[in-house]
């Protein structure tokens, strides 16, 4: 037997009292998983989204108003509940799919159509006025970085970047992707560069998302 405990049988007391182990919690609205991973999370946010929108189906499913009016509706109320903490996710295509996927299902139901009336999703976005949540989703990332960016070195939110985590083990399999690496994908796509974050007023206009 191994001399060293392992760290996921040690107990964690408050007092007498062994609080129980869980393999994820909520935390100011967000879910957070002990493996670090976000699939909880995203599926949690995906609910939350579902709810807003049920809850106001009777504007947005409404054939009296405008799809425009709908799409601003559903930007303001909605999207911003898939939204919420979004941008410190590391996400994979995985997790973008979902939110895709779901996103479309809301603004066809919104146009009165279903995917068998095969209407391109071009077409429906045109039509309510809605940009991609992939698309949103990135600009969230991006805000975030600059905000990041732009704060002084010995800021506790510039110095998370450089902490190290001791006595975690690598898995089998691909490396876990990490919120940088997405980032770096996120400025290789738009052909911008990190040091173009000092400027506030030019790093807004170059990762804004109409829509």
């Amino acid at each position: 037997f191994s001399d060293v405990l392992d760290e996921t049988d040690a107990e964690v007391r408050l007092a007498a009292q062994v609080i129980p182990k869980k393999e994820s919690f909520k935390y100011l609205g967000a879910v957070i998983q002990g493996s670090g991973d976000i699939d909880d999370d995203v599926t949690h946010r995906v609910g939350a989204a579902w709810m807003k929108w049920r809850l106001a189906s009777g504007v947005l499913c409404d054939k009296k108003i405008p799809p425009k009016l709908k799409g601003k509706f559903y930007r303001v109320v909605v999207r911003p509940a898939m939204l919420y903490g979004a941008e410190c996710w590391p996400v994979k295509n995985t997790h973008v799919h979902k939110m895709h996927v779901a996103e479309m299902r809301m603004l066809r139901w919104m146009c009165g159509h279903t995917r068998s009336d095969k209407i391109r999703n071009e077409v429906i976005r045109e039509k309510v006025g809605v940009a991609s949540v992939v698309d949103k989703l990135r600009e969230a990332r991006l805000r975030w970085f600059g905000h990041v960016k732009r704060r002084s070195a010995d800021a506790p939110v510039r110095r998370c970047e450089v902490m190290v985590v001791e006595g975690t083990r690598r898995g089998r399999g691909r490396p876990k992707k990490y919120w940088e690496e997405v980032i770096r994908q996120d400025l290789a796509m738009l052909h911008i560069t990190e040091d173009m974050t000092l400027d506030r007023k030019e790093w807004r206009s170059r990762i804004k998302v109409e829509g």
